[in-house]
């Protein structure tokens, strides 16, 4: 239970021992949240990357470690795991036991160097098609942890509004929140309300969202919402501001890189769930961050965590849990997933309809647990391979 690991990773911190953070891959967000843990100044966590190429990790490890003190920031020495297989839960267990994390991240992906979007958003306009592969990897890092009894916190990075509850579905141990997604999207709003109302400090604007990552790519891309009014609120110390959903949400759509420099924005939501959870445990606060998947729910959600009371729980002190579910399924749709329960994650008609119109392609309307891998590979072979631009 999660309260039972905030209470761990209190009992760390009030022993000034150091919290053991363990990145699951080292690609383009694993390197960004490094850099970013390395320049924190919080000499709370010890670090330590997985992977499976030594001279690519050291690599990676040298320049973050020596170009963090070169801005003479507090540092550490990051440790590298370099007998690291994604494929076996054997390896990961191994990992695992080795390492003795208290807090996992999971930057992995099974086809890396590719943003899916850059096939499905200007063809079918979704992506829950990718959902097979976005949960292959944390599926087996989540069985060889219940093996092995690991008591550490999770947080996964890749489409988590829909694996995180695929998984608790399945009856399976699951990652305790999600990073990226709805979190792009918050800072956007941010700076759109700050010229829309004058506002020069537009870090004092507090936003709250509920909803999934097919709206947050929407707004972000195209600044509307498909006729889905949002569950939005925005406070700017404590003043509540009123505002036009659809004025707001076209100010949204603001340029951005497509390549990898993208992944700054995932590796800072993790950096923030990391340093907000440190903070309510260290300083006794309230912290809120904004999460996929939080406890297995479809959708995205703001998280509370209580530092005093070693509890966190979706916020409900704007929104209630049963109109954040709600608004969450109607997003989620949009993006091809109608259902997920009993292991299965459904497909909607119309995203099968625009699988098959695009890429010529069938793919099933239901997938069950027991056949992520079977379909990872279909999709890699016969959307991915054949649509990717080098």
């Amino acid at each position: 239970m999660i309260e039972e690991k905030l209470k761990k990773l209190k009992s760390i911190i009030n022993n000034n021992e150091k919290l053991v953070v363990l990145i699951l891959g080292l690609g383009s967000v694993g390197n960004y949240l490094l850099n970013y843990l390395l320049s924190s100044n919080n000499d709370k966590c010890k670090i330590i990357v997985a992977g499976r190429n030594r001279e690519k990790l050291e690599s990676d490890v040298n320049i973050a470690m020596v170009s963090a003190l070169i801005r003479k920031q507090k540092n550490t020495y990051v440790k590298i795991y370099d007998n690291l297989d994604l494929e076996s839960i054997d390896s990961i267990s191994e990992c695992l036991i080795k390492c003795k994390p208290d807090i996992i991240i999971n930057t992995s992906r099974v086809y890396s160097g590719l943003k899916y979007g850059s096939i499905s958003w200007n063809t079918i306009r979704a992506y829950g098609i990718w959902a097979p592969l976005a949960i292959k990897y944390i599926r087996n890092i989540m069985i060889a942890y219940k093996s092995i009894d690991c008591d550490a916190l999770v947080i996964n990075t890749s489409y988590s509004d829909a694996t995180i509850p695929w998984l608790k579905s399945a009856g399976l141990a699951y990652p305790d929140f999600g990073s990226g997604n709805l979190n792009h999207i918050l800072p956007r709003v941010k700076i759109a309300l700050a010229k829309s109302f004058g506002i020069d400090d537009f870090w004092n604007i507090e936003v709250s969202m509920a909803t999934s990552h097919f709206h947050d790519v929407l707004i972000s891309k195209e600044g509307k919402t498909n006729g889905l009014e949002q569950l939005i609120i925005a406070k700017y110390h404590d003043r509540l501001l009123n505002f036009d959903q659809t004025s707001i949400f076209s100010e949204c759509k603001i340029p951005m890189p497509s390549d990898s420099k993208r992944n700054m924005m995932n590796a800072s939501s993790n950096y923030e769930i990391i340093c907000s959870i440190i903070k309510a445990l260290q300083e006794e606060t309230e912290e809120v961050f904004h999460s996929p998947g939080a406890f297995g729910e479809i959708g995205g959600y703001p998280v509370l965590v209580d530092g005093k009371k070693l509890s966190a729980r979706i916020d409900e002190r704007n929104f209630n849990l049963k109109e954040m579910k709600e608004k969450n399924r109607l997003s989620i749709a949009f993006d091809g997933i109608k259902d997920i329960k009993n292991g299965n994650l459904e497909f909607t008609d119309e995203l099968i309809e625009k699988v098959h119109k695009s890429f010529n392609v069938s793919i099933p309307k239901i997938v069950n647990y027991s056949e992520i891998n079977q379909i990872a590979e279909f999709i890699i072979n016969n959307i991915i391979k054949p649509n990717k631009t080098v």
